[in-house]
């Protein structure tokens, strides 16, 4: 592939909800470029961006891919995204590298949950932004809808530069509303044809939306324009390409990726209308004066790149996704990253076609490529020089919340799964191991039941390990509410020397439920010799890793020791070990026993019309709602909510909420568990005890 300067970039992120058609539109951008000879189909697994196993196996993108195609001397790199929300991640990090965006609707489902999260990831990125609209093949699908809905709820910057053009129900051509000029499609030709009947009601509303647009960028044309004057087509393209660059409108066309109708234009606007890497600003600190460097996509300035995603794969090996950010990256660079305090040498510059790698020699401010084999780079890393040390900030990646424990099927595997996943976390940032030593479980978190269906899948297919998910054991504690008074005599006789321990000790609640336990004694006039006192608590240091109750960690207990007996020859730090232990479960037990378990504090963001569902859901799982806080045109709900009530939030989130709802939590404190609880977690602890496996 040539090399392409800062001026000649585009860098396009496809968003929209997953089945809208995105990759598809990536697949006849690809042959209309001539980077493919036959357009490969989603339901075939043939497409250039979802080459991954899992993906053709799906028919879903389950990560994010670049796709560079060349289109009149431009380079546009065109970033394909998940439409699912379980890999959210993957599109925050496209999003990053991306100056521009299309999110793209269907033209027979209309907008979907996915369309509105993607406009607000442009909105929070700043991105520029085109609609299009796919599926204008198919009968039912109503491009009109379409831009009366993102009207309805975006307000008036949609300009709608296409109208459809059917015949008995056919898609066969399209108006130009810039230009009011009709256009038919003849086999592989465009010829130009009258507009229908039907289409100049619709053609004036929206030339007059436009023109209203161009005359709002500067007083001139907003003379010219309540003077009855008209604009010049290159004038009017002039004003677009300034409002589309600062947002101020989201242009929107429409065609057939399958037909390959309508992208030819799409491409054609990319150029005009979308902005060159040169047009923006990136700035991060220069890590040697600590001030800050604006890099701004510059050839000229030091070399610095970010890195936005990394793919590690068993068969295509490892790569560093990087945007140039400032310089130019040549083959050969020794680049620092100052992330991990290392200095590498640039083996060879890559463009990645999907996975199919495209040797460079260099790359320019504003170009995304790959670096093959940084062992030390990951995700967010900045790579710069030695000379010039930059660092830019990381991208917000969300956090992944739905979490499962797992086994490994085969014990000899636990090695290999650990490294397997090491592997996938590097690759994938939504997702999280954590050894819960407490419980003794391993922990495997992300953003849904789907993420971690895949992952499973993946673990299996590319790395040869299996793992199974079983619902996490939550982190209950034990304690007591009253006082008790217990003595133990710990005696044993087997000739020679003896075992003899004897306590009197007193057990009641410290008020601390952050520590174990606390430890006294009163013994008066030797009845229990000194050198014993640190044999009593080590029993109870035993004790309470285990409680008697359920076999949970005892917090919150005190344990006074005031009197007992010794003998001269057969007591032993082992038998007042020994006594303190019995002393303490039957003390334990005496003294109102009670369970405690682990509470959160949960923010669940959703649209006002859900509020209700999901508050009565949250009573449902004996969450307490506390208030409700307006964000943003949504509600922000706050409770707490027991740790068990959390078990598949997520799936009856998004059903309720048709996707809308997001959730984030963190654990607050402990609670005393109501008594059904309790009965129900005793008897279950009883039963695991019984069949011998205290897993």
């Amino acid at each position: 592939m040539n090399v392409y300067t800062t001026d000649k970039i585009r860098n396009v992120v496809l968003l929209g909800h997953g089945g809208s058609g995105k990759t598809s539109l990536v697949e006849s951008m690809a042959y209309l470029s001539g980077i493919t000879s036959r357009m490969g189909k989603v339901t075939d697994g043939n497409t250039v961006s979802d080459f991954g196993k899992e993906e053709q196996k799906r028919q879903i993108s389950i990560s994010s891919s670049v796709v560079p195609i060349e289109w009149e001397g431009i380079k546009i790199n065109i970033l394909d995204t998940p439409g699912f929300f379980d890999f959210v991640g993957e599109v925050e990090e496209a999003v990053s590298a991306a100056d521009a965006a299309i999110i793209v609707v269907s033209g027979k489902a209309g907008v979907e949950v996915g369309a509105e999260k993607a406009w607000e990831l442009c909105d929070k990125y700043k991105l520029p932004r085109f609609i299009f609209v796919t599926d204008m093949d198919v009968d039912n699908a109503s491009f009109r809808q379409v831009v009366e809905d993102m009207t309805n709820t975006y307000g008036k910057k949609m300009a709608p530069f296409h109208l459809p053009i059917r015949e008995n129900e056919k898609f066969v051509g399209y108006v130009n509303v810039i230009t009011e000029t009709g256009y038919r499609w003849q086999g592989k030709d465009v010829v130009e044809c009258e507009v229908p009947e039907y289409s100049k009601a619709n053609l004036q509303l929206y030339r007059d939306t436009l023109l209203e647009a161009v005359a709002e960028t500067s007083e001139e044309f907003m003379e010219r324009y309540f003077g009855g004057d008209t604009f010049s087509e290159a004038e009017i393209r002039a004003a677009l390409r300034t409002n589309v660059i600062d947002g101020t409108i989201v242009p929107m066309t429409m065609g057939s990726s399958i037909l390959c109708q309508g992208i030819y234009t799409l491409l054609d606007d990319i150029v005009k209308y979308m902005p060159s890497p040169e047009n923006k600003e990136i700035a991060g600190i220069n890590l040697k004066t600590n001030e800050i460097f604006q890099a701004n996509y510059d050839f000229s300035k030091a070399k610095s790149a970010y890195i936005f995603k990394t793919i590690v794969d068993p068969f295509i090996g490892k790569y560093s996704l990087v945007k140039i950010c400032s310089g130019v990256f040549k083959t050969d660079d020794l680049i620092y990253n100052c992330d991990k305090d290392v200095e590498e040498k640039v083996g060879k510059l890559y463009v990645l076609q999907g996975s199919k790698p495209l040797e460079v020699n260099e790359l320019h401010a504003g170009d995304i490529g790959a670096i093959a084999k940084l062992t030390a780079a990951r995700t967010g890393n900045t790579l710069s020089t030695k000379a010039t040390t930059i660092k830019y900030g990381k991208a917000e990646i969300s956090v992944p919340y739905t979490y499962m424990r797992y086994h490994a099927k085969n014990k000899g595997d636990i090695d290999k799964i650990s490294q397997s996943l090491q592997k996938m976390m590097h690759e994938d940032q939504t997702l999280k191991v954590m050894n819960d030593a407490e419980n003794r479980q391993m922990l495997l978190y992300g953003m849904g039941d789907l993420h971690l269906e895949v992952v499973i899948s993946r673990l299996q297919n590319e790395y040869k390990v299996e793992i199974e998910l079983t619902q996490p054991k939550v982190a209950f504690r034990e304690t007591i509410k009253k006082t008790s008074d217990v003595e133990y005599k710990y005696k044993k006789q087997s000739g020679g020397h003896g075992q003899y321990g004897h306590v009197k000790m007193r057990f009641a609640p410290s008020g601390d439920l952050q520590t174990p336990y606390e430890f006294a004694q009163e013994v008066v006039g030797g009845a229990v010799p000194k050198n014993f006192f640190p044999a009593v608590e080590k029993g109870l240091q035993e004790s309470v890793l285990k409680g008697p109750l359920a076999a949970y960690p005892v917090v919150g207990v005190k344990g006074i020791l005031y009197d007992g007996s010794y003998h001269p020859v057969d007591s032993s730090e082992m038998a007042f070990k020994m006594a303190t232990i019995q002393a303490f479960k039957k003390g334990f037990m005496e003294a109102g026993p009670i369970l405690l378990e682990p509470i959160a504090s949960l923010k669940v963001t959703v649209p006002d019309a859900y509020t209700g569902d999901v508050m009565g859901d949250l009573n449902k799982r004996r969450g307490r709602v506390l208030g409700m806080n307006p964000v943003g045109g949504k509600q922000v709900i706050e409770s707490d909510i027991p740790m068990t009530g959390l078990f598949g939030y997520c799936t009856d989130l998004r059903s309720m909420t048709g996707g809308r709802g997001t959730f984030a939590y963190e654990f607050s404190r402990y609670e005393q568990a109501p008594s059904d609880v309790q009965e129900k977690e005793v008897a279950a602890r009883a039963a695991k005890v019984a069949e011998g496996s205290e897993e």
